[in-house]
């Protein structure tokens, strides 16, 4: 019986320890500033959204139970395909979230070298 093929490891990367003040010098750049408002400017509205949207079902059977009942297609009713449409909006807002998260991805990349750069890193 032969032995079981190892799969080959990337060596670590290797990655640069700030210190407090570093840290304190990183979260005070306008780099940082601007990154942490552009990420607001996504997460705020669709948290937002996504929570009124959430607490529609709810309030529309408990307030509007009869529009809530108007059958669609066949015993199917207008609260059922709300509550199947969550399904989706939540994969909608996390498909957008993922997108936008690249741009910040890139953002914070240039914020690290920047910090490496001015601080002795790799």
């Amino acid at each position: 019986m032969s032995p079981t093929p190892q799969k080959a490891v990337a060596p670590e990367a290797k990655r640069y320890e700030t210190t407090q003040t570093e840290w304190d010098r990183i979260a005070a750049s306008k780099e940082f500033k601007d990154l942490m408002a552009t990420k607001k400017m996504f997460i705020v509205p669709a948290f937002v959204f996504f929570i009124l949207y959430y607490f529609a079902l709810p309030i529309l059977v408990g307030y509007a139970p009869h529009f809530m009942d108007t059958k669609v297609i066949g015993n199917v009713n207008l609260a059922y395909l709300f509550a199947l449409s969550q399904f989706f909006m939540a994969w909608t807002i996390a498909a957008l979230y993922v997108k936008a998260a690249s741009g910040f991805d890139k953002l914070a990349k240039d914020i690290i070298e920047k910090a490496e750069n001015n601080w002795g890193g790799n």
